[in-house]
């Protein structure tokens, strides 16, 4: 399938960067095939500049294949208003300028500072009159008037700064078919997906910088940024322990749960009860603008109280996050499933796409565009763009007018010029071509034969070099997830040839006679090497007969007293390495060869352990 069909969806959050492309089949049904997340830190550098860098390394990493891109911005960076319109036909030639006047009066910028654009919304209001009766044995008549009201939905972002990221998207080759805001995007996906057009749906992503508060009443919308998210938690974390943000961060996504009211016991941890309050005062900040957007939604535009609750984005995942805001709204709290919408293609990971689920209704919301008729279809692409893809469209009549110039060029030059001298010339100069591309191919040839031979020669010694540095990998990797408590004596390599011994020069000679068939024990490790690392040296073996090593063995010491608390933390520790260089998918992979328990008043367990690489390092 063409790869025009094939969409890429970028989301620029306050921290956030996300990145999913969409296959559009035959069936005009969208299918995620590829998505990328990335973290922003842009509290201290240019927001432009962060993500410039973050969309490249993405686009470097993933083989995103569309390019054609549609964009959205955070609610944060944006300004959105809903103005009533006075009672005037929809269709009338003044309604443009009406907008265009409660625009400039509600957007806080110069007007050519901005790119703006408008949702005309409608909506049938029920007024009911009494009217008292002229004698006093008569009813009173009630008389209802049904009428239409109408209201604009006006959304606007800063122009250079919309510009900037386009100029970003449009250096890497792609084209950008629209921008869209956060909110606007999330409502567009929840009316597609759970939120029915006959109730009022309160929808509430909460981000990293910023939380989106969006209600779904009937055919009506009501939007507000709220300051207030997961970093505010964070940072509270990082003053509470006097720790980095990002550390913060790590620590909230530890042990971070919202604390329940009521006579709910607390954590057992210390920590997690002290996160739990503090997430919960910034909940309880965050409820409390809630109801203040809800009154303001009642009370000024005549709204409906929501009925339930849609929770989206990374702070929804908090622990408990449900339980309290069911229990403060008193309503019914759900997460908002975008997927219903979308196909996933087979290669996806679904695992990966589950832990980030909650942050897909925004990218979902812009891919609806090249699919369906969204409810509110607004896009704030910049002029600039519009100038290209007009300039776009008008590159096929100079390209006839070239043409057309050219040809009669031609006639003239034919009817000028004599046949003979012409064919002459011709034949001249096509010979002249055949000598000299002879010589360029002779040339490149040569050439190649010289890169082939040299790519020959850097491969062999790029295989050499890789084999060394697997094992500079190895004992880094060891290093890495060995546990303070525990130090190695002894290295091996068990293969087809023995390759590798650790051995120690700290005065008491070669460790491995250490290792008999009897055992060791920490008595015979001198007092001087307790807690030092030993020094570890290649092994010298014969060539001839040096093949690979499959499996590796370890000697060493450790203040771990039993030998399942041994296992169970150097295994984890090895587990979580990152393109480890040890399979460790099979418990007969860890094997503890021998465990010599402490004796006496000697508190250091002696051990050997065998583990087995997943690639063999060979000769």
């Amino acid at each position: 399938m063409a790869k025009e069909n094939r969409i890429l969806a970028v989301d620029i959050g306050g921290d956030t960067l996300k990145m999913a492309e969409f296959l559009i089949d035959e069936k005009s049904e969208a299918i995620l095939e590829l998505f990328a997340f990335a973290n922003m830190d842009t509290r201290d550098r240019d927001p432009v500049e962060v993500f410039a860098e973050t969309y490249k390394q993405l686009l470097t990493e993933h083989p995103f294949q569309a390019k054609q891109v549609r964009l959205g911005i955070s609610g944060q960076t944006s300004f959105s208003r809903l103005s009533k319109l006075p009672m005037i036909n929809a269709s009338g030639s003044g309604l443009g300028r009406i907008v265009a006047f409660e625009a400039k009066q509600s957007i806080p910028y110069p007007m050519d500072e901005v790119v703006w654009g408008y949702q005309l919304l409608q909506h049938e209001v029920v007024t009911t009159r009494t009217i008292e009766p002229v004698e006093p044995d008569e009813e009173p008549i009630v008389e209802t008037e049904e009428s239409v009201e109408y209201e604009a939905l006006i959304v606007a972002v800063k122009n250079d700064q919309v510009s900037s990221y386009a100029d970003v998207i449009l250096s890497s080759g792609k084209k950008v078919l629209s921008v869209d805001v956060a909110p606007v995007a999330l409502f567009n996906a929840a009316r597609a997906s759970q939120c029915r057009e006959d109730e009022s749906v309160l929808l509430l992503n909460i981000g990293g910088r910023s939380s989106s508060l969006v209600i779904a009443d009937h055919n009506r919308v009501f939007m507000r940024t709220i300051p207030i998210a997961g970093d505010a938690i964070t940072q509270q974390i990082s003053k509470e322990y006097g720790m980095s943000f990002n550390e913060a961060e790590e620590f909230k996504l530890r042990h971070g749960s919202v604390a329940l009211g009521g006579a709910y016991e607390e954590p057992e941890s210390e920590v997690e009860a002290t996160i739990s309050k503090i997430s919960r005062n910034i909940m309880t900040r965050l409820h409390g603008e809630i109801s203040r957007s809800i009154n303001v939604w009642r009370a000024q535009h005549g709204g409906n109280a929501p009925k339930r609750l849609l929770l989206s984005g990374g702070g929804s995942l908090m622990r408990y996050l449900p339980e309290f805001f069911k229990e403060k709204l008193r309503i019914p709290v759900d997460f908002l499933n975008c997927f219903t919408v979308i196909g996933i293609a087979p290669g996806v990971d679904k695992e990966k796409l589950l832990d980030v689920a909650p942050m897909f209704p925004e990218l979902t919301g812009m891919c609806l565009h090249s699919i369906v008729s969204c409810p509110i279809e607004i896009s704030l692409v910049p002029d600039f763009i519009k100038r290209q893809e007009a300039f776009q469209r008008k590159k096929p009549y100079f390209y006839g007018s070239a043409v057309a110039l050219i040809c009669c060029l031609l006639v003239m030059l034919a009817g000028v010029n004599q046949r003979m001298n012409l064919d002459k010339r011709r034949v001249d100069s096509v010979e002249k071509r055949v000598v000299e591309t002879k010589n360029l191919v002779d040339k490149v040839r040569r050439a190649m034969s010289t890169l082939n031979q040299a790519q020959g020669e850097f491969t062999e010694a790029a295989d050499i070099l890789a084999q060394r540095g697997r094992w500079l990998r190895l004992l880094e990797e060891l290093q890495k997830t060995m546990p303070d408590t525990m130090f190695l004596v002894g290295i091996e390599g068990i293969g087809d040839q023995l390759v590798v011994t650790q051995r120690s020069d700290s005065g008491y000679g070669d460790l491995g006679g250490m290792f008999g068939s009897g055992g060791f024990s920490p008595s015979s490790m001198p007092e001087s090497s307790a807690g030092l690392p030993a020094e570890i040296k290649m092994g010298e073996v014969d060539p001839a007969t040096l093949q690979s090593v499959k499996e590796i063995r370890i000697k060493g010491y450790a203040l771990i007293l039993k030998q399942e608390m041994l296992e169970d933390i150097f295994k984890e520790a090895l587990k979580k390495q990152e393109d480890s260089l040890f399979d460790l998918g099979d418990d007969a992979n860890f094997v503890m060869e021998e465990f010599t328990p402490a004796r006496g008043e000697n508190n250091l367990t002696a051990f050997t352990i065998r583990l087995k690489l997943k690639e063999p390092i060979k000769k």
